[in-house]
């Protein structure tokens, strides 16, 4: 049987079912995995591994963390591996040292449909923009990022209260899925690349930068199809948030999940109100229904655990 040598490159969950996916293939010889140093977290600041390294550690492979990927050390290192080919999975921008040196290339998952969504967030920022399908592509990586020549693509919907951890479940196993079939078609010659720039001009894309804070404020003077878009575009993480005054007269940072949108039209401005399926929080035409809500230093909660603690009626914008 005809096989080939991969050095892998990830570090989130989502690369762990591509890895997991290429290692189950008898064809595939995974030669070394390369992932992010073990950094401290979480409130104890204690030092923990990447989703990917402790699946490899879990299954014996080999294991590199570099801090540097330009350390001529880590290049050697690398080198040794003899891999024919590096698959890279949500990790960093390599270097042209690196991405250039198998001798069958080094292939990207992204998370989206190229060209479109290029950069850190293509998952949230197609439910921001109220997309109806994405999907992910495999590409050979060159120096800009994001830009190669694409081999594969497959598609998938976007339902109309799908959230970010929703489509992100989908994408992990579509991606597992696409990429394996990239690689055999690399095997046997047939990975012929189209490029980015012969499918859409610069004026047609939609980016794709990384989200912070500032960015998930909610603009509740917009209509609710988009305030609605926008917060499963950041559910559950990193969670759609806005500056409101409580029943105790104090202005709060409360993150809404699990929202929907209605057809019910506002009737006090400002006001946040409730049915029997969730809290009703007024856009520019109709309510925005929210079922799980997190009070600023508190925990997520249940819309009807919150209610049984707090005067609704008495919490507006």
């Amino acid at each position: 049987m005809k096989k080939i040598d991969i050095v892998f490159m990830g570090t989130p969950e989502f690369a762990v079912t591509i890895l997991a996916k290429l290692l189950s293939d008898e064809a595939i010889n995974i030669v070394g995995v390369i992932t992010a140093p073990d950094k401290p977290a979480g409130r104890g600041r204690k030092i923990q591994s990447s989703a990917v390294k402790d699946f490899a550690i879990g299954h014996n492979l080999t294991i590199l963390q570099p801090t540097n990927l330009k350390d001529t050390d880590f290049i050697d290192e690398l080198s040794t591996l003899n891999a024919d080919l590096f698959v890279v999975v949500a990790f960093r921008m390599l270097p042209e040292v690196v991405w250039g040196m198998p001798e069958l290339g080094t292939i990207n998952l992204h998370a989206s449909l190229l060209p479109q969504y290029r950069g850190a967030a293509p998952i949230n920022w197609a439910i921001i923009n109220g997309e109806k399908e994405t999907g992910v592509t495999t590409f050979f990586i060159e120096r800009d990022i994001d830009t190669g020549a694409i081999i594969e693509q497959r598609k998938t919907k976007i339902g109309n209260n799908m959230t970010v951890g929703d489509l992100y479940k989908d994408l992990m196993d579509l991606g597992a899925t696409t990429t394996l079939s990239t690689v055999h078609k690399i095997m046997d010659g047939e990975a012929e690349g189209l490029k980015q720039d012969e499918i859409l001009s610069p004026s047609e894309l939609k980016p794709a930068p990384k989200i912070f804070k500032t960015d998930c404020q909610i603009d509740f003077s917009k209509n609710v199809a988009l305030v609605n878009d926008f917060c499963r575009g950041l559910d559950p993480y990193p969670g759609a948030w806005s500056k409101i005054r409580t029943d105790k007269d104090e202005l709060k940072t409360i993150k809404f999940f699990s929202t929907s949108r209605t057809e019910i039209s506002v009737v006090a401005k400002n006001e946040f109100t409730s049915d029997e399926l969730g809290i009703l929080v007024p856009c520019d035409d109709c309510y925005l229904r929210v079922c799980e809500i997190q009070l600023e230093g508190k925990r997520k909660m249940n819309f009807k655990e919150f209610l049984a603690g707090h005067t609704i009626s008495r919490f507006s914008l």
